[in-house]
């Protein structure tokens, strides 16, 4: 059974999404203990290659450190096309890296959104109970049920998630706050 798989996309890859790619596991860890890895994956790549093999940003990694989540072991990647096929959702920081992630991979529309959209969403979204040994089936089910919410429409500005890079602490736990928004609320879809 494959692991069901989320992208995380920002611009350079050392803040937002590799916040949001450890705040999931983390989220995912609490609901389904150490069977996370097995069942999920949870990567992120930035729309640049600036930041390529660098770590997490210090003021990122210490808002994942605050929450419980590890830092460890990140280096910052760009996205590729491959990257998007191998994913089953992929989450941008803004609208802007989904019209980026769309060039590269006009087909992946579906199971491409913004990352506040994708949370605004999924607040109305119900799924049925699904099977315990089907998180993939589950998930993939919760994409086509959000994106079905979608209807067609645009992601809204105050969906975009502002880049913390360069900017104060306070500006960081606000961002991590508003990932966990959506984050959290997704890990408890994508187990129940």
């Amino acid at each position: 059974m494959p692991r069901f798989t989320v992208l995380h996309v920002c611009m350079g890859n050392i803040c937002r999404s590799p916040m949001a790619e450890r705040l999931l596991v983390l989220a995912l860890r609490k609901q389904v203990g150490d069977r996370v890895d097995d069942l999920y994956l949870s990567h992120g790549a930035g729309t640049g290659a600036w930041h390529a093999g660098e770590a997490m940003n210090p003021p990122a990694a210490r808002q994942v450190l605050l929450r419980g989540g590890d830092p460890s072991g990140f280096h910052a990647r760009q996205v590729s096309g491959e990257m998007i096929d191998r994913s089953d959702l992929v989450l941008c920081a803004t609208a802007e890296q989904v019209s980026y992630v769309l060039r590269l991979r006009p087909g992946a529309r579906a199971r491409t959104f913004v990352l506040g959209e994708f949370g605004r969403l999924l607040t109305n979204v119900k799924l049925p109970a699904l099977d315990e040994g089907s998180a993939y089936a589950r998930g993939v089910a919760l994409v086509e049920a959000v994106d079905a919410a979608r209807a067609g429409a645009a992601s809204r500005s105050e969906d975009d998630l502002d880049d913390p890079w360069g900017m104060a602490e306070s500006e960081y736990a606000r961002v991590a706050d508003e990932i966990e928004q959506t984050v959290v609320p997704l890990a408890v879809a994508l187990t129940r």
